[in-house]
């Protein structure tokens, strides 16, 4: 993609960070049923066997299961949760505890993961500066030992985001890992308070949903999903740069869609041991009417609203 495009792309996010593009996004229409069951195929219906051919005969099956997350404990590490970070966390766990019926435990350790008081399913590492690359590696290293993950001897994780999620299936259980910066002051711009907001958002959806990212090539329909991503080329901005931080906005939205709180119920309903299965499009196809239902009634909730993104905020007739 040419700087002009990356720059008119910039311009857009800008626009709608300050909240001035809801009224285009009403023009367009309405999502429909079949593009909602569409989304939900490519994101979660997807083939495991490149996966499975990478690993040894007697590891243990790969499971998304869905509930073992949301239902289970996330501890916080590293740098102390600055408040937007620790609202938008919190505001998480009232939202899977509102629709999977019980509460998601976190609790914020201290710097290392070893503060921890358990083994946890889930680990949220948060940092403002430059990337912890020995503090993730210890933590790999620590997951490895509890979860009999078996990593190479002398292999190294990068960061190669601000935001990145390391999923395993070991041996005693399966456990991720969550690296995302955060801001690192609160005198924040627009962009820098919208873009740390929803890098968050982000990781915390997809390692609940075991969604997979959707590349979004037609920009002629508006988004449906978080998950969804229009490519930008942004490997000339920093990180801590306006630029990248205005580029990534622009790639996808910066909160939840309506879709994406629809999913959480759908895998919340569902019951699936592993929500990698076309029974969950199935599940939908049958409850869909009620699946809307459900979601109106969790997005009206106004305490949820910094969460979701308004500019893909409705749902299907």
């Amino acid at each position: 993609m040419s700087k002009v495009r990356i720059y008119n792309r910039i311009i857009a996010s800008l626009i709608c960070v300050l909240g001035l593009c809801s009224a285009v996004s009403a023009q367009e229409g309405l999502p429909t049923r079949g593009e909602y069951l569409a989304l939900a195929k490519q994101g979660w219906v997807y083939d495991l066997r490149g996966s499975r051919r990478r690993r040894a005969t007697n590891a243990p099956p790969i499971v998304f299961n869905s509930n073992e997350v949301a239902l289970g404990e996330i501890c916080v590490i590293g740098e102390r949760a600055n408040q937007s970070s620790r609202d938008v966390i919190l505001r998480f766990a009232d939202l899977l505890t509102d629709i999977y019926g019980r509460r998601l435990a976190v609790t914020f350790a201290g710097r290392n993961i070893q503060s921890c008081p358990r083994p946890s399913r889930v680990y949220l590492r948060l940092y403002s500066g430059r990337p912890p690359s020995g503090l993730l590696n210890a933590d790999l290293r620590q997951m490895d030992r509890d979860y009999d993950i078996r990593l190479p001897a002398h292999w190294r994780e990068p960061v190669a985001s601000p935001a990145q999620t390391n999923g395993y299936f070991g041996y005693r259980g399966a456990v991720a890992h969550l690296l995302v910066r955060q801001a690192p002051a609160t005198n924040l711009s627009d962009v820098e308070r919208a873009f740390y907001r929803s890098i968050l958002i982000e990781e915390l959806f997809q390692v609940v949903s075991f969604g997979a990212d959707v590349l979004k090539f037609d920009l002629d329909r508006p988004f449906l999903s978080k998950l969804q991503e229009h490519p930008v080329n942004l490997r000339n901005f920093s990180w801590y740069s306006t630029e990248f931080m205005a580029g990534l906005l622009a790639s996808n939205p910066q909160g939840l869609c309506s879709f994406d709180v629809m999913m959480l119920h759908a895998l919340a309903g569902s019951g699936l041991n592993s929500v990698n299965s076309p029974e969950l499009i199935r599940f939908m196809e049958t409850n869909f009417d009620a699946l809307v239902r459900a979601s109106e009634t969790t997005i009206s909730e106004p305490s949820y609203a910094m969460l979701l993104d308004p500019n893909c905020s409705d749902l299907p007739d």
